[in-house]
């Protein structure tokens, strides 16, 4: 049952939930924020609509403002007529897929072809095909960015909830006139007739849009399409200086690997209901049951199935701020084994106070960083091959280009002797950990020359020979 879950936490989790929040949080592969003077975006989705879509185009026309429409393509075969308007008054008109569909519920193929579909529809109508595409609720999926790579994807800066009757158009206005400011992508709706809208919903949107067209004016504000948006955006981004854009050893895709690698952890944390381990900033545990073939441990002792342990997790962005600030991915080794041994008596004191501790029979853990683990009272072995071994081999090779400071040149240089382990520490090990101020006989007796405070003396040169041949 858990690799089911676990196959169903990597897929959703990379085919849908880290793309739409990449795109929305940190704008990868989106327009969503203008940077300009005076100009203001609105954008209205789902229509045309026979009702109100022509009392929107009318108050547009009064006012002389642009707007772009991104138009759901059976909408706009049923009603050409609005289509060609749009166009013909120097509207644009982008693609909000040919049925108002989700892009994480439809396959890439699907999404393609409904895409499609809708440039057909609309270059039928104007004679020229579109350049702008807003996916339904703004989500996408990993493959819309292979997929649509000729179609500039838009988001938005601010939504009002408009599609819902209710709010009426005093507070509409409101939470619009709060956010009129230069470089502003309104998101507003023409249309009423999709899956939770309320039909008569842009006649608010309309009334409110007539006032903060009226306060733009007062403003000095123009409300422009966006591709002028977009253009004079990139105008005055081209004057910033590559310093100001960020540091040369983080760039702008890091950054984005990063920030997906965090939320992947926090998705984790609350899917499998991880534990904090001392000040929470470092560790974390949770206890099942292995699910593993036999691990033949000392002494006779063995690790089966169904027997309970307590397995370890690092929490990412220690890893990641020790990897930055770490001379070389062997000195990140040497740090990552310290702050294990700092760990371990935290680990200790928790098991103790479990009600379930006398079932637990060691502490797990598995990791590419293993060399000098044994010197703190941990066995290793190999993880059997399948689809467990596969998914940690890809992640942790992912993880470690991202913490160590050569990144992904370490992996591939390393690559064949980068393989993931799995760490045991029989509970009996463990709890001599209890006391973090006396070292543990047993890791002592068993490793020597690998323990921390070896490592410590030494530094990398001595530390190279065990640690430098994996990490």
């Amino acid at each position: 049952m858990e690799i089911i879950l676990w196959i169903g936490f990597y897929f959703l989790t990379f085919y849908a939930f880290l793309p739409a929040f990449v795109s929305r949080v940190f704008g990868f592969r989106v327009f969503m924020r203008g940077k300009t003077k005076s100009e203001i975006a609105l954008t209205f989705d789902d229509g045309p609509d026979p009702v109100y879509t022509p009392i929107l185009l009318d108050l547009l026309k009064k006012h002389g403002a642009k707007a772009t429409f991104f138009v759901v393509g059976a909408n706009a075969e049923k009603y050409p007529e609005l289509v060609s308007r749009m166009h013909e008054e120097g509207h644009i008109v982008g693609i909000h897929n040919y049925v108002h569909h989700s892009n994480w519920f439809m396959r890439p193929k699907t999404v393609k072809r409904q895409i499609h579909r809708t440039s057909d529809v609309i270059k039928k109508i104007t004679g020229a095909r579109p350049k702008y595409y807003r996916p339904p609720w703004g989500i996408v999926n990993v493959f819309d960015y292979g997929n649509i790579g000729y179609l500039q994807i838009v988001l938005w800066t601010s939504m009002f909830g408009d599609w819902r009757k209710k709010i009426g158009a005093e507070n509409l206005y409101l939470r619009m006139r709060k956010k009129l400011k230069p470089g502003e992508v309104f998101l507003l709706h023409d249309c009423g007739i999709t899956v939770g809208a309320d039909r008569d919903a842009p006649a608010n949107t309309i009334a409110a849009l007539a006032r903060i067209l009226e306060d733009g004016r007062e403003l000095g504000y123009r409300f422009v399409g966006i591709d002028e948006m977009i253009e004079l955006t990139e105008g005055k981004k081209s004057k910033i200086s590559t310093e100001a854009e960020g540091s040369p050893s983080v760039g702008p895709v890091k950054r984005v690997l990063v920030a997906c690698w965090m939320l992947w952890e926090k998705l984790f944390h609350v899917t499998f209901r991880l534990k904090p381990i001392g000040d929470g900033k470092s560790f974390n545990y949770r206890v099942r049951k292995y699910s593993g073939p036999v691990v033949y441990l000392r002494d006779g002792k063995t690790l089966r199935s169904g027997d309970k342990i307590m397995e370890m997790h690092f929490e990412n962005r220690m890893l990641y701020d020790m990897g930055m600030n770490s001379r070389s991915a062997v000195h990140t080794a040497i740090r990552l084994v310290r702050s294990v041994a700092d760990a371990l008596p935290f680990y200790a004191r928790e098991l103790e106070s479990l009600p379930d501790r006398d079932d637990v029979k060691a502490l797990y853990g598995v990791s590419i960083i293993h060399r000098g683990s044994d010197g703190l009272g941990f066995q290793i072995f190999d993880l059997p091959r399948g689809m467990f071994s596969w998914t940690s081999d890809l992640y942790l090779r992912f993880m470690m280009s991202i913490i160590t400071p050569e990144g992904s040149k370490r992996v591939r240089e390393r690559g064949t002797r980068l393989h993931p382990r799995m760490l045991v520490m029989e509970r009996e090990d463990l709890l001599e950990w209890k006391d973090k101020t006396h070292r543990p006989k047993a890791a002592t007796k068993r490793a020597p020359k690998t323990n921390v405070e070896l490592v410590s003396m030494t530094e990398e040169s001595a530390f190279h020979e065990e640690a430098g041949k994996l990490v």
